[in-house]
């Protein structure tokens, strides 16, 4: 397979040196991501188009690929194509011919050709010679450039010509790793994970920081969250998951701080502890999902306020979306499902907040706080590379595991639902429920707790934290089904 890969447009108006720098870096994301499916894989171009084969031919291989790119950062769209060297206007047509022959009979159909290099023709002289003799040999309806029903499209680049297939659409933006890095406080839901998608489909570097509230399942959910989104946009890149517990930070504010003022100073401290992360991993900004009035820490003076916290940049890339706006874009990208059963630990702790927060009734509010608390939630943070964090998150766990399931037992596979239909779990005999990993919390206490459930997935990581989970809330009826 050859695709011809097209440059987000905005990389071709940039100076000589950056456009070769983009280009090059997106280069060099391509083989980080598409290594492990091809070794061999050839990644060739340095100034305009980059131009990608694989020797490789089993379709899921394939196809695997092409959705990989499509969610590359950098790519505005790719071109799957043929290779030939350019013949003369007959040969061009044999080419065509054998290609869409097939397509042509009783359709309206038009020939487009974009040409690069010196011809002694022009683009439109070899569409009419190819139009015309197409509908002659093939049997078509007719031409109309407007609204075909089938298009032949064709690209000439010097003495190369490209007869195309498919196009793809990518996601456009500059190639991660080409431009700054940034830090998102993450909590999981529908916001944080869009805002974090926005940052990276624009080519941002992106860092995830989760402060945890009180609760070992919303910790677990947005490691998740953060490792789907990093292994499907970012996987070029190695970036970090933080987590900082911030349950005694939250009982100080709760002790000590008024209750109309405690959204916005919960805020303030989630806003100096990750500048303070920041600062030390030269991290050059950080990254909310707050968007304008969306709740009450959210209006304009809050806002503010909550800026002066800090000295680093604070991006908003919602700050003007609307609720349903964002819930789309999250269904799909695939981080709605997440949010939707995400275990919330971070929802409104005032019963009358304000929405007009006073700088100084703020600073008597935080005098009363013991900001040694917020050092120690510092010192005590994790950090981990987002690629191993599920891995190491499930090294220590120790869990029942069962090689063969019993009769009266049900197996769930906690699979992502793409890969559950791929390679569907099937036992003859044995009864198999498809709960998501994401849905599991919400979902298990539904469940009949006088029957015996043994938790599947791929890796038997996932399932060993699941499990572990479920058992510390209670539920003894849960093991992990690892066949041999």
């Amino acid at each position: 397979m050859k695709l011809i890969v097209k440059v987000f447009p905005e990389i071709t108006i940039k100076s000589r040196p950056v456009r070769k720098h983009f280009i090059r870096q997106l280069a060099k994301n391509i083989r980080a991501v598409l290594r492990d499916l091809d070794p061999q894989l050839s990644v060739t171009g340095v100034w305009d188009n980059l131009e990608v084969e694989t020797a490789l031919s089993e379709p899921k291989v394939l196809q695997e690929m092409i959705a990989r790119l499509s969610c590359t950062p950098g790519i505005t769209h790719f071109l799957e194509v043929h290779e030939y060297p350019l013949g003369d206007f007959d040969d061009v047509l044999a080419k065509c011919k054998s290609h869409f022959a097939d397509q042509l009979p009783g359709k309206i159909f038009a020939v487009r050709c974009k040409r690069a290099g010196k011809h002694s023709f022009s683009s439109m002289d070899i569409e009419r010679h190819v139009g015309s003799q197409l509908r002659q040999q093939c049997g078509a309806a007719g031409i109309d450039l407007k609204k075909p029903e089938v298009e032949v499209r064709m690209e000439i680049r010097d003495q190369r010509l490209f007869v195309i297939h498919h196009q793809h659409q990518g996601l456009g933006g500059y190639p991660l790793g080409s431009l700054e890095q940034t830090l998102v406080l993450m909590s999981g839901g529908f916001d944080s994970t869009v805002a974090a998608y926005q940052m990276m489909r624009r080519g941002l570097i992106t860092h995830f920081c989760f402060f945890n509230l009180g609760g070992r399942a919303h910790e677990l959910g947005v490691m998740e969250v953060a490792h789907y989104l990093w292994q499907k946009f970012g996987r070029s890149q190695r970036v970090l998951f933080i987590s900082v517990p911030f349950e005694e930070v939250l009982g100080e504010i709760l002790g000590k701080v008024d209750n109309s003022q405690m959204g916005v100073i919960l805020k303030r401290m989630m806003l100096r502890a990750s500048t303070r992360i920041a600062e030390r991993l030269q991290i050059d900004a950080l990254v909310t999902g707050e968007a304008i009035s969306q709740v009450s820490s959210q209006t304009l003076p809050n806002l503010s306020v909550i800026d002066s916290a800090t000295d680093k940049l604070v991006l908003r890339p919602l700050i003007a979306s609307h609720k349903q706006d964002i819930i789309d874009t999250a269904t799909q990208i695939g981080t709605a499902e997440f949010a939707k059963h995400m275990p919330e630990y971070c929802g409104v702790i005032s019963i009358n907040p304000t929405t007009k927060a006073k700088p100084e009734r703020i600073a008597y509010e935080e005098s009363q706080f013991d900001m040694a608390i917020l050092e120690r939630a510092l010192e005590r943070a994790t950090q981990l590379p987002i690629d191993k964090v599920i891995d190491e998150l499930g090294k220590d766990i120790q869990v029942e595991e069962v090689d063969e399931a019993l009769a009266g037992q049900v197996i769930i596979d906690i699979r992502h639902p793409d890969a559950a239909d791929d390679q569907p779990l099937q036992l003859p005999g044995i009864e198999v429920q498809a709960v998501p990993f994401y849905a599991l919390n919400s979902k298990f206490k539904e469940l009949d707790e006088n029957r015996q459930y043994l938790l599947y997935c791929d890796k038997g990581v996932m399932s060993r934290l699941h499990a572990h989970h479920l058992l510390s809330e209670g539920h003894a009826n849960v093991r992990v089904y690892r066949p041999t």
